[in-house]
Formats: structure tokens, sequence, C-alpha cells
């Protein structure tokens, strides 16, 4: 009679070890579905996941997905022009100044247009980005630009530097695009 109650209890404990694992699993499968998804960057980071020490930065999510921070186009630009006071993901508020170093090639009467927009592409302000010495080179010129602005209703926004392109014709255009945050 002991060895049947002890046999039974001993096969009561494994069901509910078993019935303990069965539930678990199905409580972490419930935690995985209801968790926001992550898709860039952004997510990841305020998720609190690893970020790597990296330029640009890394994310590394659950699964091993990696999220790379989006910094424009500076570093396919950076033997054309390059912006020293504005940096990828800056917080920046108005009045915002932008300088930096240009090919002579990427002004015209030596200036070239400057844009801000919002997260939604609306253009929040356009300038002119004047060339602080001779730009009649190829080599590189210092300019300087400022940028007065309403603060938008968006939490990111992309500053655009514009070649010059008098022409007009679309094999001459080119753009640095610089992505910023916007601060109180």
């Amino acid at each position: 009679m002991k060895q049947i109650i002890l046999i039974a209890s001993f096969v009561l404990i494994a069901a509910g070890i078993a019935f303990l694992g069965v539930l678990g699993g199905l409580f972490q499968f419930s935690l995985e579905r209801s968790a926001p998804t992550i898709e860039n960057f952004d997510a990841c980071a305020k998720r609190g996941y690893q970020i790597m020490e990296s330029y640009p930065r890394q994310c590394r999510a659950p699964g091993g997905k990696i999220f790379m921070e989006d910094i424009g186009n500076v570093r396919e630009k950076s033997d054309r022009i390059r912006v020293r006071s504005v940096t990828p993901n800056q917080t920046v508020k108005s009045p915002l100044a932008v300088e930096g170093e240009a090919r002579g090639f990427w002004f015209f009467e030596a200036s070239f247009p400057v844009r801000l927009f919002d997260a939604q592409g609306n253009e929040l302000a356009v300038t002119v980005a004047e060339a602080q010495d001779e730009w009649m080179t190829e080599e590189f010129v210092p300019f300087r630009a400022t940028i007065t602005f309403e603060p938008p209703n968006t939490e990111k926004g992309i500053v655009v530097l514009r070649k010059d392109n008098p022409s007009g014709l679309p094999e001459h255009d080119d753009e640095l695009r610089i992505p910023v945050r916007f601060g109180q």
C-alpha cells in the first residue's frame, strides 16, 4: 500500500511539474506576442537592448537581429561636403548654425540652398549657405548658413544641403542629408 501511495505521489508531482512547464511556456508565448515589434534602431534602443559602440551605432534585439542608426548619407558624401556644426541625430533648435566645407563645384555664385524638413517631409525653412572663401576651385571651401524655424510637431527631421545646379540637369544634382531631432 505504501508503494502505491509513493508511486501515485511521484506521478502527481511529475504531472504538476509538466503542467507548470506548459503553463510557463504559454505565458512566455503570450508575453512575446504582446511585446511591441521592433522595426528600427530607435525602437530597439528605447526597449533598452544592447547598443554597440560603432559608427553608425547598432542595436542588437532579441533573436540576434541588428538595427543600424540612421546617419543619412554623411559618409558617402564626405569627399564632396562635410558639416561640422550639425551631426546626425543631434538635437537642434532655432536658430540652427550650419557650418562646414564643400568642394568649390558644390557652389554656384558662392552659395547653395539649405533646407530643413520635419518627419512628414514638410519644409520648415530654407536658407542659403555662403562660401567664406574663394569658391572657384575644386578644393574644399568653408561655408556658413543659419536656419531659423518654428518648432515642428514631429520629434525628428532632416537637414538637406543641396548642391547648386544652375543647369537643372538631373545628372548634376547632389545633396547631403543629415537626420536631426528637434529640442524644446
